[in-house]
């Protein structure tokens, strides 16, 4: 066993391994978990409930059957990684992993560099995960290496400065694959330093919008109010999944119900998920958005409700969404038109569209703005292992296909 690597495991044992390790993190006592949860904090400024539930939805995330129904789904069947694989009309194949890979860790968002590192793990590629402040990845992968011993060389994390860092620059050159998450610019800096024959797969920055129907709106009670909030409030809305503006179809005066109802969501959420550290440039402005929302409401009128932790303003289709903690903005429409000439005219690359109802004019209003996920409200911060995370496959871009004729 000690002298077994990573492609001498079946790809089933190793789904196995990772299921245990995630299994061992749902702990909250569980040491690394403790010791990772302390660090979070520190480098974020989350209040611990906030980082508590993030790696909940994590781990509790990462199950066996999860890894094996999105692998089995992109490459036909889990032992497709293991050798040639039988195929209808068509040459057995075997998707074979990439000798190795690189993930670069985002800034803000909990353990996003997690799951794609393990996928290329399940595909039996070595991987380095350019790990944050609160090697949250490295002990992850201190866990797998309990579990296997195979998993001590083949993933690692290491935290490095970046730009013109050579141990960067060597990893981009020759690096088969290359997963990065970070902002525009940063990941342009990135493409050029990749190999020719590299393969880049970027996740920028994106935002995350809601519309409630007229009839969501007409079912809107403090329950629902509460879960459209949470997908709002949660990580300061820092995050592409984090519901930065709700567009909401009906009358005024059913605006100003809605503008109720989430303001006291908001008080509500602030007690499961306290408010953590901000930066004073952060304070300054929210303070300075909610001055200009007074101003806005008391000269031109609408809604505008203020709560020790939210505001809630009546939105303009003209202005595009303030990104901005704490701030829930609605946006009356008369239809579905409204919002994607909305989502054309600031150029908001758009992640998920979180409605009241999956039904055929959510799936179209998506696909018109872009989206690359349509879900409830309240499922939009809990994003499925099996899903295509940016629109992305999970495993395919670390396996080369060798077909056998």
């Amino acid at each position: 066993m000690a002298d077994e690597t990573l492609r001498d495991l079946p790809a089933h044992r190793i789904i196995g391994h990772i299921a245990d390790a995630a299994a061992r993190w749902r702990n909250a006592d569980f040491p690394p978990r403790v010791r990772a949860t302390a660090a979070i904090e520190e480098r974020l400024g989350y209040s611990t409930p906030v980082i508590e539930y993030a790696l909940d939805r994590l781990f509790f995330g990462i199950t066996a059957q999860g890894l094996e129904t999105a692998i089995a789904a992109e490459l036909g069947a889990v032992a497709a990684l293991d050798g040639p694989l039988p195929r209808a009309h068509a040459p057995a194949a075997w998707a074979r992993g990439v000798e190795w890979a690189v993930v670069i860790s985002s800034d803000t968002t909990v353990g996003v560099a997690l799951v794609p590192a393990l996928f290329a793990l399940c595909a039996k590629a070595r991987i380095v995960v350019k790990d944050r402040s609160d090697a949250l990845v490295a002990g992850f992968f201190a866990t797998l290496a309990e579990e296997h011993p195979a998993f001590s060389s083949a993933a690692i994390a290491l935290p490095w400065e970046g730009g013109s860092d050579p141990v960067e620059d060597e990893l981009f050159a020759t690096a088969d694959v290359v997963v990065g998450f970070g902002r525009d610019d940063a990941l342009t800096a990135i493409r050029a330093r990749c190999g020719a024959e590299t393969r880049f797969v970027p996740f920028g920055h994106r935002a995350s919008i809601g519309r409630l129907s007229a009839r969501g709106v007409q079912e809107l009670d403090a329950m629902r109010a509460d879960v459209l909030v949470r997908d709002a409030l949660l990580y300061d809305g820092e995050g592409c999944l984090s519901l930065h503006a709700t567009f909401v179809t009906g009358r005024t005066g059913a605006l100003a119900q809605v503008a109720s109802l989430l303001a006291a969501a908001g008080e509500r959420a602030a007690l499961e998920f306290p408010i953590g550290r901000r930066t004073p440039e952060r304070i300054a402005a929210i303070a300075g958005y909610r001055n200009l929302a007074r101003y806005h409401a008391a000269t031109r009128g609408g809604a505008m409700i203020e709560s020790g932790t939210a505001v809630v303003v009546e939105g303009s289709l003209d202005a595009p969404p303030p990104f901005l903690p704490g701030a829930l903005v609605v946006i009356p429409i008369s239809g579905d038109d409204d919002v994607a000439a909305y989502v054309a005219a600031h150029r908001l690359p758009v992640q998920a569209l979180g409605v009241d109802v999956v039904d055929p004019a959510s799936i179209e209003l998506a696909a018109r703005i872009g989206a690359v996920r349509v879900c409830l409200f309240g499922t939009m911060q809990d994003p499925p292992l099996a899903g295509h995370h940016g629109g992305e496959p999970r495993i395919a871009p670390f396996v080369r296909w060798l077909d056998t004729q």
